[in-house]
């Protein structure tokens, strides 16, 4: 199986008040064509900017280096203009939240339709192609819902709305930034079976965003953890879950209550996230970690592997 989309050593720095913030710091991960991985950690730790990255939508001022292979060529070194052809036709994303990235002032048939129409299809082809992206996105009366608003969608529709958007340019690789949250449980359940059953019958390769680790766990195959905007293990979903190979990791699956469980949270993380603001030194996990020794006080550990596919950045994985 070929990859898709290849990230190596990826940085990005932002600009702050005391010059630049390293907000991604050596990332590195490939999706292979046709499967999906989860990109998951908690708020801050740079899960949404590697995915902007790979987009080319990062805030101005913004700058990177290492390396982003879309299908061997090099999107950092790429044209401005190459990168726009990129974004929306072979590479979409679906936002984390519809209301704000819709227009309110279009209609959804119209909005979605706005890749077709710049590709130079006629009308009647664009009414015709919408309607069956919004049916495919399970939009009920989807020749019906061509006029309405995104103000009078529910909070699911808007979404299904923006699959649909994702959808149009008959991309590759999807990245969904967390498409479930402010949704309920059961309209969540929805939304991951329908990407779930878009990529496989699609064939797409798909960047999953969360910071939910059972949504990442129905629908990813591999899966990345991030720290303080560094990676701190990857490898497949079934196996880091089962054994975490980083405390941070451990951690994570240890804070989701299982389903017979009364209690909120079964053990919820102590002390506060580290952000690359204010990242400590050695391993930015050490103050939170149960196994922390010197070493990991002022050594950072590199991204290692750890057999089978897994790798983790931590000086005592074997142990974790």
């Amino acid at each position: 199986m070929t990859d898709a989309l290849e990230v190596a050593g990826l940085v990005v720095d932002l600009p702050g008040r005391g010059g630049p913030v390293r907000v991604v710091d050596d990332v590195s991960f490939d999706i292979p064509a046709a499967t999906t991985v989860g990109l998951i950690g908690e708020s801050g730790s740079g899960k949404t900017m590697t995915a902007n990255a790979v987009i080319d939508l990062l805030p101005s001022g913004a700058t990177t280096g290492g390396s982003l292979r879309w299908r061997g060529e090099e999107l950092l070194r790429a044209s401005r203009a190459r990168r726009r052809q990129v974004r929306g036709h072979e590479i979409a994303m679906i936002f984390q939240d519809p209301l704000a990235a819709l227009n309110p002032t279009q209609t959804v048939g119209r909005q979605v339709g706005e890749i077709l129409r710049r590709a130079g299809q006629s009308p009647q082809q664009v009414r015709s192609r919408v309607i069956e992206l919004l049916d495919r996105a399970g939009i009920p009366e989807p020749a019906a819902r061509l006029r309405s608003y995104p103000h009078e969608f529910s909070g699911g529709m808007r979404q299904r709305a923006m699959i649909a958007l994702a959808l149009a340019g008959s991309p590759a690789l999807l990245l969904a930034d967390e498409p479930t949250t402010a949704l309920d449980v059961t309209v969540q359940a929805r939304i991951l079976r329908l990407l779930r059953d878009i990529q496989e019958d699609e064939g797409l390769a798909m960047l999953l965003v969360s910071h939910d680790l059972r949504v990442v766990a129905h629908v990813a195959h591999q899966v990345v953890v991030m720290y303080a905007g560094r990676v701190a293990e990857r490898g497949p979903t079934s196996a880091v879950l089962r054994e975490p190979a980083h405390p941070y990791t451990r951690a994570l699956v240890d804070s989701v209550p299982a389903v017979r469980t009364r209690t909120a949270l079964a053990h919820p993380l102590p002390g506060t996230p580290a952000t690359p603001a204010n990242r400590p030194s050695g391993c930015a996990f050490h103050p939170r970690c149960p196994i922390a020794r010197e070493v990991c006080r002022v050594e950072q550990p590199s991204v290692r592997s750890v057999g089978s596919g897994r790798w983790a950045a931590c000086h005592f994985a074997e142990e974790a």
